[in-house]
């Protein structure tokens, strides 16, 4: 039988998805992180995957889901939280503009899994069925080995009960809470993603009339965390907008790494960081360094880092910036404080063993 007599839709799918294939489990899996350090890899979005030099991994809104793939009815749900922000009913056309970069289902060792709020680009039904099936376990702070925690704010432990995993699977956390897991200590901060606020249960026409309303208490519904690791203290603010209570934050914690979800909002829309607020809200968390993610995600908010690049090098000097942006790339590695000079990644370019083997060539000229 032919190639192309054999060749079908479903055979297409399963041999390029996921499009990394297994590549980045095996790096993080063959990582040896070294002592007085942290690694981290980006997993698109604001996922982010760290590893700890006793071997404690985490993950942090690891998502392996999809935008929009049919232009349907050409219509949004009315309920949806953009609909509810604006107004608008025209279908957003937010498609998923970067690759999967790691197979969930091969993960052999995760300590725990965490989410900064419900939304469906901030959890994965996949990673959790795979931890689930899987029964990997990991060591309590007396050494008990127990099953592996989901952490997070209310609406994210009510999301993972609906999917099936065991309410007592589950930790449920708000601001000041702190969990130890072998060498990490997650402590729980306040989070200002407004988004969340006009989100309803529902998102079809029997939505919760917020009109009106005093919003329910943000703590319900999402959390940032602040990772304090062997190699300095990691800041994740989630989907968090900009909020001049980061200022709060940084008076009260060591940052050294921020994440921020940065994006190029559409007019009517306010749901990502801009350049500006990228700068202010490291300025106010005093942190080291500033990460852009999430702009990387969205067709339809995707943004130049090179703004915020522009705008830090006009105003680093006249406002005495104590920190420097870091642009990274999605399925890239960052180790700090190995890597804090550093202001841009670049995936590893290889050939580093060129011209140490006989070559097959006609002649030297030909290079």
């Amino acid at each position: 039988m032919s190639k192309v007599t054999e060749m079908t839709r479903e055979k297409w799918i399963m041999d390029t998805f996921p499009e990394w294939g297994t590549w980045l489990n095996e790096e993080i899996e063959q990582e040896q992180v070294r002592p007085g350090t942290i690694a981290m890899w980006w997993l698109g979005c604001t996922g982010i995957w760290m590893k700890t030099p006793e071997n404690c991994n985490i993950t942090i809104d690891l998502w392996c889901g999809n935008g929009k793939r049919t232009h349907g009815d050409g219509k949004m749900r009315e309920g949806h939280q953009m609909a509810n922000m604006s107004g608008a009913r025209n279908m957003q056309p937010n498609l998923r503009a970067v690759p999967f970069v790691l197979d969930p289902f091969a993960v052999k060792h995760v300590d725990a899994v965490l989410a900064t709020h419900y939304h469906q680009d901030h959890m994965s039904a996949e990673f959790a069925a795979h931890v689930l099936q899987s029964n990997m376990t990991t060591r309590d702070e007396e050494g008990k080995e127990v099953p592996i925690p989901f952490i997070g704010p209310q609406k994210s432990v009510e999301t993972w009960v609906k999917w099936g995993v065991p309410q007592e699977r589950c930790i449920q956390v708000k601001p000041g809470d702190k969990i130890k897991i072998k060498d990490l200590e997650i402590i729980c901060l306040d989070s200002f993603d407004r988004t969340c606020l006009v989100t309803t249960d529902s998102a079809g026409p029997d939505r919760e009339e917020l009109t009106g309303i005093c919003p329910v208490d943000m703590d319900e519904k999402a959390v940032n965390y602040l990772i304090k690791t062997p190699g300095g203290n990691i800041y994740h603010s989630g989907d968090s907008h900009y909020s001049i209570y980061f200022a709060k934050h940084g008076k009260d914690n060591d940052i050294d790494v921020a994440f921020g979800s940065y994006g190029e909002n559409p007019v009517g829309i306010a749901d990502k960081m801009t350049s500006c607020d990228i700068l202010r809200m490291a300025e106010a968390l005093r942190c080291k360094v500033v990460v852009p993610i999430h702009y990387d995600v969205w067709s339809n908010f995707m943004a130049d880092v090179n703004e915020i690049r522009v705008l830090y090098e006009m105003k680093k000097e006249r406002l005495a910036y104590q920190f420097h942006p870091f642009f990274w790339e999605v399925g890239g590695k960052y180790v700090y404080p190995t890597d804090k000079e550093k202001m841009e990644y670049h995936h590893r370019r290889g050939f580093e063993d060129c011209f140490e083997h006989p070559q097959n060539i006609p002649f030297r000229s030909c290079l």
